[in-house]
């Protein structure tokens, strides 16, 4: 009998061999045969999952979705559950933050797509800031729960001080992949303004 292909795997392989690429060498110069390089299979059957090179990266980029929402859900229940809306805005900030080997590749990762992103503007139309745009309401609706409960300031602007704790966020990693400073120093810093937004509540 003709051996079954498993099609949704065999589109993750070829797509996690990209995020790979993304990781370490960046996406500007990855080609489709680069991928199929890294993925072990013929540019042939990357071309018959992905037509196109922008087809690859947004699937890909799907992947990586998967990829940090997991991370995100596994430091959330690592703070106890049921989850409290304090326990999911840290959990969600700190998974982000890259502190380890897995969230320094997903954060090299993103910053690949970022770069790829100012440079084609076709790609940031097709893709613009959906993942970001996604995480800051959900950042915002926690907050809000949160001063219904009377553990944030009612006074709060919770869009805005969303908003600030992800680009918080961004920077600090940003200093972490440059050099500036090291994941646990990032870690304090963050912990620090998030100690303060609760109101000390660990």
């Amino acid at each position: 009998m003709p051996k079954r292909v498993d099609h949704d795997l065999r589109r993750r392989q070829i797509g996690e061999a990209l995020l790979r690429i993304a990781s370490t060498r960046g996406l500007q110069a990855a080609s489709m045969r680069e991928v199929a390089t890294e993925a072990g299979v013929s540019l042939r059957l990357v071309q018959y999952y992905f037509h196109t090179k922008q087809e690859l990266l947004l699937g890909a980029l799907g992947y990586l979705g998967e990829q940090l929402s997991a991370r995100v859900e596994a430091h959330i229940r690592a703070l106890g559950m049921p989850p409290t809306p304090r326990s999911l805005v840290y959990g969600t900030l700190t998974a982000i933050l890259p502190t380890d080997d897995e969230s320094r590749r997903l954060t090299r990762t993103y910053a690949a797509y970022y770069t790829l992103v100012l440079a084609e503007p076709a790609l940031a139309a097709e893709h613009g800031a959906t993942y970001p745009d996604l995480l800051e309401r959900f950042l915002a609706g926690h907050l809000r729960t949160a001063q219904q409960a009377g553990q944030v300031d009612p006074g709060l602007d919770a869009p805005t001080a969303a908003a600030g704790l992800l680009a918080l966020t961004n920077g600090l990693g940003s200093s972490v992949l440059g050099g500036q400073r090291d994941g646990d120093a990032a870690l304090a810093i963050l912990t620090y303004h998030l100690d303060r937004l609760f109101g000390g509540s660990a």
